[in-house]
């Protein structure tokens, strides 16, 4: 094991993979990966509406972890798929997704676990373990959001006094007499078109934004956002913009007002010196409401992250299997 690299562990591809009918014509897809006997831990991926990688794990312990991964509804493999214009959007929201996690937990026959995850899969990961902490061993956080809506706003409309011209874009991408208003409904009305040509065209300027925003990141990699394929680009800003809409159906600071219910719970939180599309703010914040956390800021890194911001997250993760 070399100890600066950034893959720990030799490649491993999962062991099982499903599908979990969540009964409201939803099918959420899963894979399991490292020891049947293993410490359960469940990996959350951000977006909303990224899909989990599709990739070999190489830096969770394949001998002393039992990891689960999962595509959030109507992304990654799971159905339908939001790329799809009759997938029905009212059946995905926050309270849906903590659902279908309890849900999967009790599937795969788990009593606890440990949960890690960056970006909006620190939200999700924050929302669920308010609502069942006698479920979680340990929570690992990266790019740390509570995805409030001053933060939204940031992200969407602040942060575009750093990058006039691409908001401006992002801005005039929807119609006319709609920009002086919540372009992020707005946006998810061209998203929800029946018209295809419509929301590739809506989902391209709204990753040209999501792309400008880490652009002058230390690690940040070009089109991070926009390289993908065509019905993942698009399943991905729908679904972001029909929860960042909403508010993430949750009220405004409901994460950091509720964080004593994670008393108990170990956690880590890393996040980047330079990230422009969540300020360190927020999880400084967080840090203070939360005793049981460890809040490690990286300065070298923004909300791509750096080899030194996931060598952090993987000590934790090392650190975890132990106990």
């Amino acid at each position: 094991m070399v100890e600066n690299s950034v893959d720990l562990y030799p490649p491993t591809d999962p062991y099982d993979e499903g599908f979990l009918d969540t009964g409201d014509g939803n099918r959420i897809y899963y894979e399991q990966l490292g020891n049947p006997q293993g410490k359960p831990a469940l990996s959350v991926h951000g977006g909303p509406g990224s899909g989990a990688p599709q990739r070999p794990v190489r830096a969770w312990d394949p001998e002393r972890y039992r990891l689960i991964r999962f595509d959030q509804r109507n992304c990654g493999r799971s159905t339908p798929h939001a790329s799809d214009p009759t997938a029905d959007m009212t059946l995905n929201t926050t309270q849906h997704l903590i659902d279908d996690m309890e849900r999967l937990r009790e599937h795969l026959g788990i009593e606890r676990w440990l949960l890690a995850g960056g970006s909006w899969g620190s939200t999700l990961i924050l929302a669920y373990a308010q609502q069942h902490p006698e479920r979680v061993t340990e929570i690992s956080l990266a790019a740390v959001t509570t995805a409030s809506r001053s933060e939204i706003d940031w992200l969407y409309r602040g942060a575009g006094r750093f990058y006039p011209e691409a908001w401006d874009r992002f801005r005039d991408g929807v119609p006319e007499d709609e920009r002086d208003g919540d372009l992020l409904a707005a946006y998810a009305r061209l998203m929800d078109n029946p018209d295809r040509a419509i929301r590739e065209m809506a989902a391209a300027d709204w990753l040209a934004w999501e792309d400008a925003v880490i652009s002058n990141e230390p690690n940040g990699v070009p089109n991070m956002y926009s390289n993908r394929e065509v019905d993942a680009r698009i399943a991905f800003v729908r679904i972001c913009a029909h929860f960042f809409s909403n508010g993430a159906w949750l009220e405004e600071d409901q994460l950091l007002r509720n964080a004593h219910k994670l008393a108990g719970i170990p956690g880590v939180l890393v996040h980047g010196r330079q990230d422009m599309g969540c300020p360190v703010q927020t999880v400084w914040e967080l840090a203070k409401v939360w005793p049981d956390a460890r809040l490690h800021i990286v300065e070298d890194s923004g909300h791509a992250g750096s080899e030194a911001m996931q060598r952090t997250s993987r000590a934790a993760i090392e650190e975890f299997k132990h106990r």
